[in-house]
């Protein structure tokens, strides 16, 4: 048994955890158990982690492991669970970083932002601070938006550095971070308020501090309330640092202290 905290500083919504970064904090106590891991990285074994209630923010969260799911509780309520997830994930087609970078220009979060202090991409976040990834449209996927954007990983994200010889890299829970919302945007937030709902995230290497990467997102389809999505995250040489799959939930805005989508936000 152990403890985990969610600073106020990461945020999804409000008074929340963003819930990448929540699921990438816990998926770190998973891969803590293998063995196989090194201490700057992950293992790159797909991670499943199943958000169940708001991740509260400043509280000491229970952290443990049974039958090889490990669980995330709040006074003996759930909060989250992890486990490997058994199955690979589809990446998404990279996107030239000239492309992505364009497209901060046409991030619909600068009209209209459901959560604008978002630890990752909300519009009210300093720089270096936030991540403040902003994605825009650069196209479309088979069942719906192609999103991306450019990012540079801050130092205030930065791991703790194990190995001299190594550049320091962003932490696993910010990596995760990094792949969240924009599978949201994907999505569109500005038709229907999501929360995530389920993340599935495979990272081979934790992105680089201070060096240019490119993330991109697809949708990948709606069943209802839920809404599917994917992202991928390469590094200045095109290649794959990491990757994920996601389940959104649409939610009342009231509920998570977030701002109802506007009618006319493709106006």
């Amino acid at each position: 048994m152990s403890e985990l905290i969610v600073p106020r500083r990461f945020c999804g919504p409000p008074d929340s955890g963003n819930g990448g970064w929540t699921a990438g904090a816990l998926a770190a106590c998973v891969e803590a158990t293998d063995p196989g891991s090194r201490a700057r990285r992950a293992a790159p074994q797909p991670i499943e982690v199943s958000l169940r209630r708001p991740p509260p923010l400043d509280t000491p969260l229970v952290v443990t492991t049974e039958g090889g799911v490990t669980m995330l509780a709040h006074e003996q309520t759930v909060v989250a669970s992890a486990q490997p997830a058994g199955r690979d994930l589809t990446e998404v087609e990279p996107v030239d970083p000239a492309t992505a970078a364009a497209a901060a220009s046409t991030y619909p979060g600068h009209d209209f932002h459901p959560f604008p202090t978002c630890f990752v991409c909300g519009t009210a976040r300093e720089e270096g601070d936030g991540l403040r990834i902003f994605p825009g449209r650069v196209g479309t996927a088979p069942s719906g938006d192609l999103v991306a954007a450019a990012w540079t990983p801050p130092a205030s994200v930065a791991a703790e550095q194990w190995e001299a010889d190594e550049p320091t890299r962003a932490s696993l829970p910010a990596t995760w971070a990094a792949l969240d919302c924009i599978g949201g945007w994907a999505g569109d937030l500005t038709e229907r308020l999501m929360v995530l709902g389920r993340m599935t995230a495979r990272v081979e290497d934790l992105p680089v501090v201070g060096e240019p990467h490119v993330v991109v997102g697809e949708g990948r389809g709606q069943d209802g309330r839920k809404t599917f999505t994917a992202s991928t995250l390469y590094d200045a040489d095109g290649r794959v640092v990491a990757t994920a799959e996601h389940t959104w939930i649409a939610v009342d805005p009231a509920l998570f202290g977030g701002r109802a989508p506007r009618t006319d936000a493709h106006g």
